[in-house]
């Protein structure tokens, strides 16, 4: 089984406290000796992990240049979630009187955005992300450099037909809420509050027809410049922080 590699002190950090199981081992820059590193270091030796020493040079080249701030984990392969979870999931929001506050992401295949979203997804208190298995960015560690130990905490549900998927959350009472430039309804418009699955499209595409069809409503961010969209990340931001505002309000 290949490693997975998760580098910079936060993501780690995140790891070692949450995940630990999954950590094979550690590698720490030689003759770094800043206060962070220390910590994860000690934190490390506590947890009995396997620890290494190397150049920077070394870990540069096996982060292809990545910002490793001086520590990488090697970790079994982070794990995307499915149909069956996501059943599980919703069935223990309703026995705790949980209102569903999910995500979806329709043709997002860039690691770094993905990365975002995710991060996103988990101050805004999402339950859990979903995406196809096709035509969507993998669980690597792009994704969980840029999710700052988010893509450790929050579920990651692909699954293999999204329109079902959708059809299925309709029966629970769940809203699907889509994202597209060309509606009328204005984000600050719309009704976010109650069961809800925030449906994100990818840049320039947008969501596909299939999915498109399986909403409920259509909501748009308002636009005052000359610039036309924005990218997904930001704008998943912004959706999902509005939905937090009316179900903190209301």
């Amino acid at each position: 089984m290949s490693d997975e590699l998760i580098f910079g002190q936060h993501a780690v950090r995140t790891a070692l406290k949450r995940d630990a199981k999954r950590i094979r081992g550690l590698m720490f820059q030689k003759g770094r000796r800043d206060e962070k590193a220390q910590a994860l270091l000690e934190l490390a030796e506590q947890l009995g992990l396997d620890i290494r020493m190397a150049p920077r040079g070394q870990m540069d080249e096996l982060t292809a240049g990545g910002a490793h701030q001086g520590i990488i984990a090697f970790c079994i392969a982070m794990k995307a979630y499915n149909e069956r979870f996501l059943d599980q999931r919703l069935d223990e929001l309703e026995a705790e009187g949980t209102v569903p506050f999910l995500l979806v992401l329709d043709g997002v295949t860039d690691p770094h955005n993905l990365g975002a979203c995710l991060r996103t997804a988990d101050a805004a208190g999402v339950h859990a992300v979903i995406a196809p298995k096709d035509r969507s960015a993998p669980l690597n560690a792009t994704v969980a450099k840029v999710a700052c130990g988010a893509a450790e905490a929050m579920p990651y549900v692909q699954v293999t037909n999204l329109s079902r998927t959708l059809q299925s959350l309709q029966q629970r009472g769940v809203w699907i809420t889509g994202t597209a430039g060309e509606t009328d309804q204005l984000l600050t418009q719309a009704n976010l509050t109650g069961p809800m699955a925030l449906v994100m499209g990818a840049e320039g595409k947008g969501m596909r027809r299939l999915t498109r069809e399986h909403c409920d409503q259509l909501v748009k961010i308002p636009m005052a410049g000359e610039v036309s969209s924005l990218n997904v990340s930001v704008a998943t931001g912004i959706c999902l922080f509005e939905a937090v505002r009316q179900r903190s309000t209301g």
